[in-house]
C-alpha cells in the first residue's frame, strides 16, 4: 500500500528490495533522462575500476556482483549523473521567495545549475553571469578578508573525492583550514545532543 502525500513524497509500505526496487531505479533513470547513460554508470558503481557510490559510505572489500548498489545508491548516481539542466531562464521566472517555498525534493528535480549566478537584491532574483565575473566577484570578496580564517569553504557530503580534494587544496593555499562538509552542518546536532542523552 502507497500514500501519496501533498508534498508528493509516497509513504511506501512493501519490501524495499526486488522488483519494486528495481522498476523505482527504471524510473529515476527515466525521470532524469539517462537511460542509457545512467545503466552504465550504475554498472560502474563500487567496482574495482569504477566509482564508490556517493550515497553512504559501506564498506565493500569484495566485489562478488556487477550489482553492488541498493535502490538509494542508484537514485542518488542518477541524481548526480541527471542530464537535466537550470538555464537563465529558470531564475527569470523564480524568485529566490518563491524558490523558498518549494520543497528540496522538487528544487532537487529541476536539474543542475548551468551558468554561473549572482543574487539581485534589488529584484529578489538569481542572474546569470559570465566566468570572468563570477571568479572576480569571489577573488574581490576573497581579497576583502583581513585574515583567511575568516572564509569558510563548505562542501556537501555528495562531492566527489577528486573535487573536495581540489577544493581543500584551494583553500590551504589561500591560507586556511576551516573547510567543514555535509558531516559537520548534519551530525553535530548529534556529537553534542547524543552523548547527553545517555
Amino acid at each position: 500500500m502507497s500514500d501519496k502525500r501533498p508534498d508528493g513524497i509516497v509513504d511506501y509500505r512493501h519490501p524495499a528490495g526486488g522488483w519494486d526496487a528495481l522498476k523505482a531505479v527504471a524510473e529515476t533513470l527515466k525521470r532524469q533522462q539517462i537511460i542509457v547513460e545512467g545503466s552504465r554508470a550504475l554498472l560502474k558503481a563500487n567496482q574495482p575500476k569504477g566509482f564508490d557510490c556517493p550515497g553512504c559510505a559501506w564498506p565493500d572489500p569484495k566485489h562478488t556482483s556487477a550489482f553492488e548498489f541498493c535502490e538509494n545508491g542508484a537514485k542518488a548516481v542518477t541524481w548526480e549523473s541527471t542530464a537535466k539542466r537550470i538555464g537563465p531562464e529558470f531564475f527569470s521566472e523564480h524568485s529566490v521567495r518563491a524558490l523558498w517555498q518549494q520543497s528540496d525534493h522538487w528544487l532537487e528535480q529541476q536539474g543542475r545549475i548551468a551558468h554561473p549566478l549572482t543574487y539581485d537584491a534589488a529584484t529578489d532574483h538569481f542572474r546569470a553571469v559570465g566566468w570572468d565575473e563570477a571568479f572576480a566577484g569571489i577573488a574581490a570578496g576573497l581579497n576583502g578578508l583581513d585574515d583567511p580564517n575568516r572564509a569558510e569553504f563548505y562542501t556537501s557530503g555528495r562531492t566527489s573525492n577528486e573535487a573536495a580534494f581540489l577544493y581543500q587544496l584551494f583553500a590551504r593555499i589561500y591560507g586556511t583550514n576551516n573547510f567543514p562538509d555535509g558531516s559537520n552542518m548534519c551530525h553535530e546536532a548529534i556529537w553534542v545532543g547524543l552523548p547527553k542523552s545517555a
